[in-house]
């Protein structure tokens, strides 16, 4: 956890409180955590933390197929938005592989939100997360496919939504899932990431791609 720069971040005494008042939970591949349009009743609900595996947070098209909009590593913390405003889920939240979940429930939420410190780190966990999100929307309405694959690789060497300092060089991403999170074909997809190859921006492997030059990705962005 400790790796997470927002957990990091944290006063020791609030991080220690935060992991005493969570109950650990397994889920196998494929296993949900909640639903899209779930609803959080008075007092209920949890606030996520991935010790391990990995969490995705998805939606479904309207053509029925899915739309990834984040991987949550280990150290991500998620569930907070219903939490605070007492409406359904926005979006699938499932585990993508074997995955270990912390969940804080509501009551120890709202204990941890009396600490000034972690009540102004979820305030910047919130402002992480738009800022995020205005970024998808400028990718999806005025850039080109290839800046959008470029930009969310980026994304993705940093941990996606843990968004480290230093971008990892190798990305454990599938090319189907890198097209779910984009919202284009496979085709479309190889297509581009082809020409990065010949560009010398990545190298394509079996289920990852090879971050080749950090740079040249960059300028393709």
């Amino acid at each position: 956890m400790n790796a997470n720069p927002w957990f990091a971040a944290l006063p020791l005494a609030d991080r220690r409180a935060l992991l005493a008042a969570c109950e650990r939970q397994r889920l196998a591949p494929g296993e949900m955590l909640f639903r899209q349009g779930d609803a959080v009743p008075a007092g209920g609900g949890a606030f996520y933390g991935v010790v391990s595996g990995g969490i995705k947070a998805s939606s479904l098209r309207e053509d029925g197929k899915e739309a990834i909009l984040a991987v949550l590593e280990a150290g991500n913390w998620f569930g907070e938005i219903s939490l605070l405003d007492g409406l359904p889920r926005t979006h699938d939240a499932t585990a993508a592989r074997d995955a270990e979940v912390l969940v804080l429930p509501h009551a120890g939420f709202e204990r941890m939100m009396k600490r000034p410190a972690f009540a102004l780190a979820i305030c910047r966990m919130l402002a992480a997360r738009v800022r995020s999100l205005y970024g998808m929307v400028e990718d999806a309405t005025l850039r080109s496919t290839r800046a959008r694959v470029a930009r969310r690789l980026l994304l993705l060497a940093r941990g996606d939504a843990t968004q480290a300092r230093e971008p990892r060089p190798v990305v454990p991403v599938s090319q189907e899932a890198l097209a779910m999170m984009l919202g284009v074909s496979r085709q479309t997809l190889s297509k581009e990431l082809q020409a990065m190859a010949r560009a010398g921006a990545i190298a394509l492997g079996y289920g990852k791609i090879e971050i080749a030059s950090v740079a040249r990705l960059q300028h393709l962005a």
